[in-house]
């Protein structure tokens, strides 16, 4: 059995620290994304709620073929 990474305690990156300012060095990391105008886009909805099974299925296939398993991220964006 492998042992579950946890990107976000794992990446430095995603620790931020209450009341201290810091400058961070983002990795080149691969992300399931979709774009759409705006939130209220009729189309956001829909590409959202393709992300995530979409996101376990990569989890799934990970485990299984290269005996690796993560925790998936929370969805992110850009307002």
């Amino acid at each position: 059995m492998t042992t579950k990474i946890d990107y976000k305690r794992a990446l430095e990156c995603y620790r931020a620290r209450r009341n201290t300012p810091q400058v961070v060095i983002v990795p080149d990391l691969q992300y399931l994304m979709t774009a759409t105008a705006t939130r209220t886009h009729p189309a956001f909805g829909d590409a959202t709620a393709t992300l995530y099974p979409v996101a376990y299925k990569l989890k799934f296939a990970s485990r299984k073929t290269l005996d690796g398993d993560y925790v998936v991220m929370p969805l992110e964006g850009l307002w």
